[in-house]
């Protein structure tokens, strides 16, 4: 987790070295360690043959389907890994219990690790996480259980619970439901702001909270505007949120979708203006169109009062009210 900061710093950097071959330097950092654990694996197996090769065909199975399915990029591939890592650790932690929880424990221990994980990811700058991202970690965890069960599994695995590991269970999965609501919560839970001359669009703030925020912002960033990329530090979550429209306006724009990106830049000048005229390290030179630009896409939006959505958020966003 503490090394969020400075993983995608590496990913960066060889994305922007190496374009094209960086998806399969992704693909080779998740399947060249699979393949010496796999082969390691096999190498252990004298007894219950047959279950453990199932165990561990299915590991390798689960995961390349899923990282095949969901398209995952080169810092999600190897981020499996690293759970799938966790998942077989967790159950090094519970193995002498042999029981049910030895298979249930280490999912909800990585799904909580998981949910941890992707909360700081949010909070800090470039990086961010989402309710998808956790259930990946989860996958993963559970890809590294099979592969755990297939190459150091218990004495006997009964399918059920003791007293004990009933209480245990019982306890991590309350954890892991709190855990994973509270995320949700400090995520995807905002506030839709309807006005009726723009649009509606998605905010993790209140009407009033924006304003106030734009006035705070506009007043700081005078004397210290957001140069300097700092990767230990809280993330601006307002300069965040202004960055998602400016990206979308922008888009919609490349589109000639000039209705949307009239609107989108409507919503940055009334709510996100500091973001548009201050130098940060998302823009040397701000995100303001020039007056030229502003005009003609006036002109050409056909803006009649039709309603519009923005689509700008990139992250599904829950509104529903705060209690």
């Amino acid at each position: 987790m503490l090394s969020a900061p400075f993983a995608q710093q590496l990913f960066t950097e060889v994305g922007t070295r190496w374009p094209a071959q960086s998806r399969p330097l992704g693909v080779a950092a998740s399947v060249v360690p699979a393949a010496l654990a796999l082969a390691l694996a096999v190498r252990r197996i004298r007894d219950r043959r047959a279950m453990r090769y199932f165990a561990l065909l299915a590991s390798i199975g689960i995961a390349g389907g899923y990282i095949r399915a969901a398209d995952l990029t080169f810092p999600e591939a190897f981020h499996f890994i690293e759970y799938g890592v966790l998942g077989f650790l967790f159950y090094r932690v519970w193995r002498p219990l042999d029981d049910l929880a030895v298979i249930v424990l280490p999912v909800l221990a990585g799904t909580i690790a998981g949910a941890l994980d992707e909360w700081f990811q949010w909070f800090i700058p470039i990086r961010t996480g989402e309710a998808r991202d956790v259930g990946l970690n989860a996958v993963a965890a559970g890809c590294g259980l099979l592969f755990a069960l297939g190459a150091d599994p218990p004495r006997r695995l009964a399918l059920t619970l003791t007293p004990a590991s009933r209480r245990t269970v019982a306890l991590v999965a309350a954890t892991t439901v709190a855990v994973f609501a509270l995320f949700v919560n400090a995520v995807h839970a905002g506030h839709a702001i309807a006005d009726s001359q723009l649009g509606t669009f998605e905010s993790r703030y209140t009407y009033d909270e924006l304003l106030s925020l734009r006035e705070a912002r506009a007043a700081d960033w005078r004397e210290r505007p957001p140069i300097a990329l700092r990767r230990i530090s809280r993330e601006d979550q307002y300069l965040g949120e202004g960055m998602f429209h400016v990206a979308w306006r922008n888009r919609m724009w490349a589109e000639g979708n000039i209705f949307a990106a009239w609107r989108e830049n409507r919503i940055l000048e009334t709510y996100y203006a500091p973001v548009l005229d201050t130098p940060s390290y998302r823009g040397e030179a701000g995100h303001r169109w020039p007056p030229e630009q502003r005009a003609d896409a006036e002109a050409r939006a056909g803006d009649t009062g039709q309603p519009y959505v923005s689509g700008a958020y990139p992250i599904p966003m829950l509104t529903w009210p705060a209690p």
